[in-house]
């Protein structure tokens, strides 16, 4: 049914050279779909975009900065796309601490300047804004936090998308409420884990640069639990909620939460030792904690939201999510020149 309804729709990602925006413009192109990408280039080198070639893939890739609101506009304009998943941002917490002035423009303003542009336009049906699971306000609850808590951020990234999903509550009520072809949400999710992410400060990156580098793998916060979920969990609730929007906006638009089965969660140090296990690699991992760098011990979503309205459920466990993640590293590793072929074949066995 998804692969069906996508099939020859045109589609724009914002943020597609990043890693979850990546593996969504494989996916959709898989399904048939017309893909036009709107990025910065590639954050990260190497990068799940380049390795994939999918500039040579998609229908076309424009490097922009969605905080240029004349050249988005005139991209849009020329695209006319019927669909926009919009993932660009400023994506790391510790990244936020530095470039804190970017990361308030790019995740608040970026946002803005899209559901400006938009608010005018016909053709236009579906918009899915990704934002955090890290937009909420952080009580350590063990129950998982629901689309209706308290939104809040300590560090400039999480306060940074808290903020966000103000403005797109505020433009759903102010501008898209009475319009009846029209379908805006945001969603939430948790700690994305997949082959081809190389972005600095996340565990497996990092140990992974560590691998290839036979440098010692260090773990910052060893017992810190986040919803870790394959990249692929996610995008296929983007997509289901994308494919409801677009038949009916009134019911599905707003805020949804996308993550792993509460019960199910690893922490930190599990991670990466399953990891390694996937991996066949033996070695040892050290703690070394950062006092200087604050991050919360507890963070699960409620996605029963998601389960009850859009019939959605992670496909994949935490420890397949790991595997399959091992399984992509391993053949980089080994076999670089396979690895589109890799990509294609799990998500082929994920949306089988």
């Amino acid at each position: 049914m998804i692969k069906e309804f996508f099939k020859n729709k045109k589609i724009l990602i914002t943020g597609h050279t990043g890693f979850k925006g990546s593996w969504l413009s494989l996916v959709l192109k898989s399904f048939g779909s017309k893909v036009y990408g709107y990025s910065l280039k590639s954050p990260t080198n190497p990068s799940n975009f380049s390795v994939l070639n999918l500039k040579n893939i998609l229908n076309h890739s424009f490097h922009g900065n969605v905080n240029d609101y004349k050249k988005l506009k005139k991209y849009i304009n020329k695209v006319k796309p019927e669909i926009i998943f919009h993932l660009a941002a400023q994506s790391l917490v510790k990244k936020s601490y530095d470039e804190t002035i970017n990361t308030f423009n790019t995740n608040i303003m970026g946002t803005v300047n899209l559901l400006q542009i938009v608010k005018n336009l016909n053709y236009v049906r579906s918009i899915v804004l990704i934002t955090s699971d890290k937009c909420y306000k952080n009580l350590e609850k063990k129950i998982g936090y629901k689309e209706s808590d308290i939104l809040s951020g300590v560090d400039p990234y999480s306060a940074s998308k808290a903020c966000a999903e103000i403005v797109i509550y505020s433009y759903i009520k102010s501008f898209f409420e009475k319009n009846k072809k029209l379908g805006v949400a945001s969603v939430r999710a948790g700690n994305v884990i997949g082959g081809g992410d190389w972005s600095e400060n996340r565990i497996i990156p990092d140990t992974i640069k560590s691998i290839i580098k036979k440098n010692k793998i260090i773990v910052r916060s060893p017992n810190s639990i986040r919803p870790w979920q394959h990249v692929l969990d996610p995008l296929n609730g983007y997509l289901l909620l994308a494919y409801k929007l677009y038949g009916n906006p009134k019911r599905f638009s707003g805020a949804w939460n996308f993550g792993p089965h509460v019960s199910k969660n690893y922490n930190v140090k599990k991670v990466v030792k399953s990891l390694l296990h996937f991996m066949n690699i033996k070695k040892k991992v050290f703690i070394k904690r950062n006092i200087k760098f604050k991050e919360t011990n507890i963070l699960i979503l409620n996605c029963k939201k998601s389960k009850n309205y859009l019939n959605w459920k992670p496909k994949w466990s935490v420890k397949k999510s790991i595997e399959m993640t091992a399984q992509w590293y391993k053949e980089y590793v080994s076999n670089k020149k396979n690895i589109k072929n890799l990509a294609f074949d799990q998500i082929g066995e994920f949306f089988k």
